[in-house]
């Protein structure tokens, strides 16, 4: 370990020893809540029925939001999976945690959600995809490298759903019986009733609805056929006959999640802890399904970078369903967990602690979330369009600029499937610099310089293919 390192480190520890003890002087004199994290791959934000889609069959995601808080306009800082995984993990931005490609390891400077979590008393609990560690999609995470979670039934990554890998406190391979979010979810369950005495944070982390798109259970797989599908009016007709075929597929999925959302909501009831429990239910990123042409995630557009966000805590937020339109950013998921429990936040967070603006006490005012591709890798090389993009998406407006300039600019009131882009024309000039200006305010603010993809990479040290992603072993 060289010098540098060391001294970071040690600092850490000290920081890290200091917060624990205030956090938990903090936390004695009330009783906190639980928190259970539900977290799909893949599913965009447009995809469920209470946000009118014709084609989702999500009967328990419709209840849970008629009694919870949604964040209409919830977005992935960089919609794809580790990216995602690691602002959850840390409040940082890609750009200062590192992780901005997937099948890269995490970093251990920096205060995790875990271990804020269990500075305060927490029992910690991680079920599921993790896809933070780049030692390979299957191989065994050693205690050390699980960013402080107790409680381990997971895999770095795979999406084989109906022969799906984890591991447990050993290295022995283990397969979820059957298609695994349900045997993940029956762990879930089980981990709630035992821990039902004592706060806790549980992560399900889900890899459904994310491809391949037909493997759901047959029986949810029935409930959808191609020619049935109810296209956005965005998927172009040389786009249609794909977009019908994957989406059947993948409304299954989402079909499968949700019997799952309602099993757990139903054992926190049966626990008695329903009341005094924050659940969330969220996605690391969309999916494009043929939208503008395009498929899977990473693209500036609403469908990838939009998720599902529904927040239930019946004894602080209340049992009525609302909608918060101001946009909220993965980043700002830690810190906001942490405020709503009363749990101090550690200094190496970047993103905004939102509670205050759940718990009603701040307007549900217009913001800027910062989106963008700091690399282009994997399912969105060069050579089919990808891109370094920096953009901003509030509640009205999307704009995105490339290295070369501005890109794309929306105005999703009036155009709500992003079909016409307003960039270099002269009536919106005024907006468009006004939009550029709080784009840069948001850049500068967390210190991004919006370089080349390359600098980043160097940066951080890491090797890539000819086409920008890492190669990772199976």
């Amino acid at each position: 370990m060289n010098k540098t390192l060391a001294l970071s480190l040690a600092a850490l520890a000290a920081a890290l020893a200091i917060w624990t003890d205030q956090v938990r002087a903090a936390g004695r004199s009330k009783v906190r809540p639980s928190v259970v994290f539900l977290l799909a791959d893949q599913w965009r934000a447009q995809a469920v029925g209470y946000a009118g889609d014709p084609n989702a069959k999500t009967p328990h995601l419709d209840r849970l939001a008629t009694e919870s808080t949604v964040l209409i306009t919830a977005a992935s800082t960089c919609p794809v999976c580790s990216p995602y995984r690691a602002t959850l993990m840390t409040g940082r931005y890609p750009v200062n945690n590192g992780v901005f490609l997937n099948d890269v390891c995490l970093g251990r400077d920096a205060v995790s959600l875990a271990q804020a979590f269990a500075g305060a008393g927490y029992k910690t609990a991680y079920i599921g995809k993790w896809h933070l560690d780049g030692h390979g999609r299957s191989s065994f995470i050693p205690p050390e490298r699980r960013q402080g979670f107790e409680f381990w039934r997971a895999c770095e990554c795979t999406h084989n759903y109906n022969h799906s890998l984890f591991y447990g406190d050993t290295d022995e391979r283990q397969y979820w019986k059957g298609y695994d979010a349900e045997a993940q979810t029956a762990e879930a369950q089980a981990y709630i009733k035992s821990h039902k005495n004592e706060p806790f944070l549980l992560v399900l982390s889900w890899g459904p609805p994310h491809n391949p798109y037909d493997t759901a259970p047959e029986r949810f797989r029935r409930m959808f056929r191609p020619e049935h599908i109810k296209l956005r009016p965005n998927v172009p007709p040389e786009a249609q006959d794909a977009a019908r075929q994957d989406l059947a597929g993948y409304y299954a999925h989402c079909a499968a999640l949700d019997e799952c959302v309602g099993a757990v909501v139903q054992t926190l009831k049966d626990s008695g802890i329903a009341d005094n429990t924050i659940l969330v239910f969220t996605s690391d990123h969309g999916d494009m399904l043929g939208s503008h042409a395009q498929i899977r995630k990473q693209r500036p557009w609403d469908e990838s970078i939009l998720v599902p966000f529904v927040v239930s805590w019946p004894r602080a937020l209340g049992p009525s369903g609302r909608k918060l339109a101001a946009p909220f950013n993965s980043p700002d998921i830690m810190p906001t967990l942490l405020g709503l429990a009363g749990i101090a936040i550690p200094a190496t967070v970047d993103g905004e602690d939102r509670s205050a603006w759940l718990l009603g006490k701040q307007p549900d005012m217009d913001r800027a979330a910062l989106i963008g591709c700091v690399a282009p890798f994997g399912e969105w090389t060069r050579d089919t369009g990808g891109r370094e993009y920096r953009g901003i998406r509030t509640i009205r407006y999307t704009y995105v600029c490339s290295l070369e300039g501005p890109w794309l600019l929306y105005d999703n009131e009036e155009d709500p499937y992003q079909q016409r882009n307003l960039v270099g024309q002269p009536e919106h000039e005024s907006l468009e610099a006004k939009l550029e200006a709080w784009m840069r305010a948001e850049l500068s603010r967390y210190k991004d310089g919006f370089l080349p993809g390359q600098e980043y990479v160097k940066k951080w040290g890491y090797k890539t293919d000819a086409n920008g992603t890492i190669p990772y072993q199976p």
